[in-house]
């Protein structure tokens, strides 16, 4: 039976997202559905006009002009019966935070990616955001809309930004910030503690503009709710450094940022696997949350299972995010404890969900 509360925002679902954090003791997983694709560049119209240019400015993007969109999205819980609620963020298709720092946001098919700099290292000494710039005022007011048209009727959330090796990489290049590791270490140093810094500050400045949601904060991306400030952290431009070097220049920065924000999780794919056990070192980190990606050549689910129980043996509740086949759900449930377990799964209709809603028992 669907919820009947507007969205499907059930009050009394903060009852199992606190057991996820707790890792109480279940007999099944926290469990979300969703029929939105993976490409939210075509889920607005607002932003799926966009694909006729090259670049996108701030001025191209109207705040109002994706509300009635977004509400449509959110109807999605009034006709799934799940454990989650839903909300929303500044879109999902912008990388707010490269635009920002100054990189040009190129639209490309289904998505807008921006472009690396190859600042120097005197340049990189004044690296800031400018609070009076176009970029973040339009994130800004993105956020102020969405909190004026939820008027408490769903959560908002920050919007996914990239982390701090991914403004490293944004702001040198990514095959020149590798480097740098080696070739100039100290002013790579310094460079990540001042983009832990920035992405700090870009997500405490949105939480002050945010109302809290039934006494809590949210992720809109994975559709999170926490009882405590909440981050989310991603390091996709570690992938590409030895386990050395990032226990030695990344992990510091990861700590730091963490250490502010008492329901901190990180966003992690296949690539970084081999580095899990050192992301595992950064205690601040509560809560992991890892893609199923196999059309972007990760491993199956059965491959991923190991990686999947070293997190849960560590005590760390696991966001598993992806598309699963009845029998790939069948051989997670089989291998992995319920407790401190969310499943958010992508399927492609309400059918679809209620079939693997008989594989989870609910």
């Amino acid at each position: 039976m669907a919820c009947t509360h507007p969205f499907g925002n059930d009050p009394a679902k903060t009852a199992r997202y606190r057991a996820f954090w707790d890792r109480a003791d279940t007999r099944r997983p926290l469990v979300g559905f969703s029929i939105k694709s993976w490409f939210p560049l075509q889920e607005f119209s607002a932003s799926a006009a966009w694909q006729s240019h090259d670049v996108l400015t701030p001025e191209m993007i109207d705040p109002e002009a994706f509300l009635d969109d977004q509400e449509r999205l959110l109807r999605e819980g009034e006709i799934l019966d799940d454990d989650i609620f839903r909300g929303a963020s500044p879109s999902q298709a912008v990388p707010w935070l490269d635009g920002m720092l100054g990189a040009t946001l190129r639209i490309l098919p289904g998505t807008v990616l921006g472009v690396e700099r190859t600042l120097s290292w005197d340049e990189l000494a004044q690296l800031r955001v400018d609070v009076d710039g176009p970029w973040f005022a339009k994130y800004m007011a993105c956020i102020d809309a969405l909190v004026r048209r939820a008027d408490g009727r769903y959560p908002v959330s920050h919007g996914a930004l990239i982390g701090p090796s991914d403004i490293a990489a944004l702001v040198r290049g990514h095959t020149q910030s590798v480097l740098d590791f080696v070739e100039s270490p100290d002013p790579m140093r310094r460079l990540l503690r001042r983009c832990g810094e920035i992405f700090r500050q870009i997500t405490v400045e949105a939480w002050q503009r945010i109302p809290r949601y039934h006494g809590g904060y949210f992720d809109a991306q994975y559709q999170l709710w926490s009882p405590g400030p909440i981050v989310r952290l991603q390091e996709d431009a570690a992938g590409v450094l030895s386990p050395r070097l990032y226990r030695e220049f990344v992990q510091p920065v990861d700590r730091e940022v963490a250490r502010h924000f008492a329901n901190a999780f990180i966003h992690l794919h296949t690539n970084s696997m081999f580095l899990y056990d050192l992301f595992l070192e950064v205690e601040e980190i509560r809560c992991f949350q890892v893609n199923y990606e196999p059309h972007s050549a990760g491993p199956p689910v059965a491959g991923m299972i190991p990686a999947l129980r070293k997190i849960q043996a560590a005590g760390r509740p696991l966001v598993f995010r992806g598309s699963f086949a009845p029998d790939e759900l069948r051989l997670l449930v089989d291998s992995l404890d319920p407790r401190g377990w969310y499943l958010y799964i992508m399927v492609e209709s309400v059918d679809e969900a209620d079939r693997l809603r008989r594989v989870l028992s609910m």
